[in-house]
């Protein structure tokens, strides 16, 4: 799990300046889903959010189908996401719980994002939105997809 150096997330420049998975995994997660719903690669995904227990950083926001998932590591399968984001988070703050529920809520809104104590679009020292958008376009979605979901198989698959 990469971590970020104190005060980044604070400083508008340094922010923009991450690399884009670090970007959209370390603060602007909910934009990278947004712009994922707004032009659906794959039909069916919904935005869910991971929220930490009080007190606790770690909150994460991806889309799913409700067995992939999408966000900046692209597609797993939705339970090693959350399995994955769980063991990270409690290997640097014992006891790490969170819960999962819908994001209900428009991802790229900024008021309702700052209810939330999220940044909006336009607070970011630049537009997130075409940077989001790039990303997303340098997937192919049906290839990684489908291997996400071969992985799945062949991990579950019985040893011949």
């Amino acid at each position: 799990m990469y971590v970020l150096k104190p005060g980044i997330k604070r400083d508008p420049v340094r922010r923009w300046a991450l690399p884009d998975r670090i970007f959209f995994g370390h603060g602007a997660c909910y934009i990278l889903a947004g712009v994922y719903l707004a032009a659906p690669p794959l039909a069916r995904f919904h935005a869910e959010r991971i929220i930490p227990a009080e007190g606790l950083p770690g909150a994460h926001v991806y889309v799913t189908d409700g067995r992939l998932a999408f966000d900046y590591h692209g597609y797993s399968l939705r339970t090693r996401l959350l399995a994955h984001h769980r063991r990270g988070w409690a290997a640097r703050f014992e006891g790490w719980e969170g819960t999962v529920e819908p994001a209900d809520f428009p991802l790229l809104d900024t008021p309702a994002l700052n209810a939330r104590r999220m940044l909006g679009p336009d607070q970011y020292l630049h537009d997130p939105i075409p940077r989001a958008r790039a990303f997303i376009a340098r997937v192919d979605h049906a290839e990684a997809a489908g291997r996400a979901l071969k992985r799945a198989l062949e991990t579950a698959a019985p040893d011949a």
